[in-house]
C-alpha cells in the first residue's frame, strides 16, 4: 500500500494538484471578468500552472525559458484582443505570467506549495476587488496623493541616511530608532485609514470607531461630541463610537510592544485586554440600546502620512524618551509613573514604546514598565471622557463617563492584584 506520507509519486501529485488548484482559483475569477473572459479563463489559467509546475519539476534550469516562450503566444493574444477590442489592460496577461511561476513555486517544496497557495489567494482577491479599488482611488484627491508621496519619500530618503546609534548632541538618542517609531506609528494610522477610505461613507458606526481608534480617537471622540451637541437624541451611537475609538488604544498598544519589546507582552497584556473585554462589553450593552434608526455620518479623518504631525510625534516621542530616562534616574518609579499620566494625556504611543524601549534595555522592570504604560493609557482614557463631556451634550458625557470610569477602574483593579 502506498504512503502518502513518504510516497514520493504521491507527494507529487498533491503538489501538482495544488498548482491545479490555484489555476483554476484564478481562471474562475478571470471567466467572470468582462475584459479577461475571452483572452484566458476557467481552463486555460490551470494549464499556465501546470506548465510551470511541470517545467519547475522535470527542467528547472530551463524555468526562465519556458516563462520567455510562453510571453511569445500571450502576446499575441494581447494584441489581437486589444485590435478586437480596443482594451488595452494588462492585468489578465500578468496574471497569466503570475500563475506560471506560482505553478512553478508550488511543486519547489511544501513551503513553497504554502506560499503558492497563499498569494494566489491573495491575487483572486485583488483581481476580484477591481471595482471597489478603482472607486477607493477615485476618493483619494490630489493633495492626499501629494502628501502620501511626499511623506514616502521622506522615509525612505531620511531613514536609512540617519545614524543608527546613540549621539551625545543629542543627549544620548538615536536618531534612527525615533524616526523608526515615527514611521511604524504613523504607518498604523494610515492602514486604518486606507481601511476607512476604502470602505467609503457607508461604512457602520462600529468600524468609524475602530477605524478612528488607530487614526486619531481623539478627533473621533470631538467629532461625535460635537455631532451629539448638534442632535442630542443621537448620544447613545455617539457615545458607542467614542467608546470603540477609545478601548481600539488598548490593542493598539500590544502591537507596539509587540513590535518594540515582545518579551513585554506577557506582562502587559492581562491589563490592557481586560480593559478591552469591559469596553467591547460595555460598547456591546450601547449598541443594543442604540436605536435602529439612529446613524451618523462617519467623520472625515485626516491623512495619517503628512510630514508636519509626524514631525511633531517625532519631537514628543524624543521629549518623553528623554524625560522618562531621567525622571527614572533621579525621581525613581514615581517620576516616572508621573511622566506616563502626563504623558498620556496628549498621546499614548510615546510612552508606550519609550517603556518598551526601556524595558528591552534593562533600564526599568518588566512590572514598572507594565505600570507605565497602563498609567498613560489611564490618562488618555480621562481625557476622551472629559472631551465628551466638555464638547457633547450632557447626556453623552455621563454615559461616555460613566462606562470609561468602569474601564479606568477595571485596569487599576487588575494592577493592583
Amino acid at each position: 500500500m502506498l504512503d502518502p506520507a513518504t510516497d514520493p509519486l504521491l507527494d507529487v501529485l498533491l503538489h501538482l494538484l495544488v498548482a491545479f488548484g490555484i489555476g483554476a482559483l484564478i481562471g474562475l475569477e478571470r471567466e467572470q471578468s468582462e475584459s479577461a473572459g475571452t483572452f484566458a479563463g476557467s481552463r486555460t489559467f490551470p494549464l499556465f500552472a501546470l506548465y510551470g509546475a511541470l517545467v519547475a519539476l522535470f527542467f528547472p534550469a530551463a524555468l526562465p525559458v519556458a516563462l520567455g516562450v510562453l510571453v511569445v503566444p500571450l502576446t499575441v493574444a494581447y494584441v489581437a484582443k486589444v485590435w478586437y477590442r480596443r482594451d488595452v489592460g494588462l492585468t489578465t496577461l500578468l496574471a497569466a505570467l503570475l500563475t506560471t511561476v506560482l505553478g512553478a513555486v508550488a511543486i519547489h517544496s511544501p513551503t513553497g506549495a504554502t506560499v503558492a497557495v497563499v498569494v494566489g489567494g491573495a491575487v483572486t482577491v485583488l483581481l476580484s476587488v477591481k471595482d471597489p479599488i478603482h472607486a477607493f482611488a477615485d476618493r483619494i484627491d490630489e493633495t492626499e496623493r501629494r502628501a502620501s508621496a511626499k511623506f514616502i519619500l521622506v522615509v525612505l530618503v531620511v531613514l536609512p541616511s540617519l545614524p543608527d546609534r546613540s549621539l551625545d548632541v543629542l543627549f544620548g538618542l538615536n536618531p534612527r530608532f525615533v524616526w523608526l517609531m515615527v514611521v511604524f506609528v504613523t504607518g498604523l494610522g494610515f492602514v486604518a485609514y486606507l481601511l476607512g477610505q476604502f470602505l467609503g461613507p457607508e461604512r457602520s458606526i462600529a468600524l468609524t470607531g475602530i477605524v478612528g481608534g488607530f487614526v486619531s480617537s481623539t478627533a473621533t471622540t470631538v467629532s461625535m461630541a460635537e455631532k451629539s451637541a448638534e442632535n442630542e437624541t443621537l448620544y447613545h451611537v455617539c457615545a458607542f463610537a467614542v467608546v470603540v475609538a477609545s478601548i481600539i488604544m488598548f490593542p493598539r498598544a500590544l502591537i507596539e510592544i509587540a513590535v518594540v519589546n515582545p518579551g513585554l507582552l506577557a506582562s502587559a497584556a492581562p491589563p490592557l485586554l481586560v480593559m478591552t473585554a469591559v469596553g467591547v462589553v460595555a460598547a456591546g450593552v450601547l449598541y443594543w440600546r442604540t436605536a435602529a434608526d439612529e446613524t451618523v455620518e462617519p467623520e472625515e479623518l485626516e491623512n495619517p502620512f503628512r510630514l508636519r504631525p509626524a514631525l511633531a510625534f517625532g519631537l514628543i516621542f524624543a521629549v518623553v524618551l528623554l524625560v522618562s530616562e531621567y525622571a527614572n534616574e533621579w525621581l525613581g518609579t514615581s517620576g516616572l509613573y508621573a511622566t506616563a499620566f502626563l504623558s498620556g494625556l496628549a498621546d499614548v504611543d510615546a510612552m508606550t514604546i519609550t517603556l518598551s524601549r526601556l524595558a528591552a534595555e534593562g533600564t526599568v522592570s518588566t512590572d514598572v514598565a507594565t505600570t507605565g504604560i497602563v498609567v498613560a493609557a489611564i490618562a488618555n482614557t480621562l481625557v476622551k471622557a472629559g472631551l465628551a463631556w466638555v464638547l457633547g451634550s450632557s447626556r453623552l458625557g455621563r454615559l461616555v463617563a460613566i462606562v470609561l470610569g468602569v474601564v479606568v477602574v477595571t485596569g487599576l483593579v487588575v494592577l493592583a492584584v
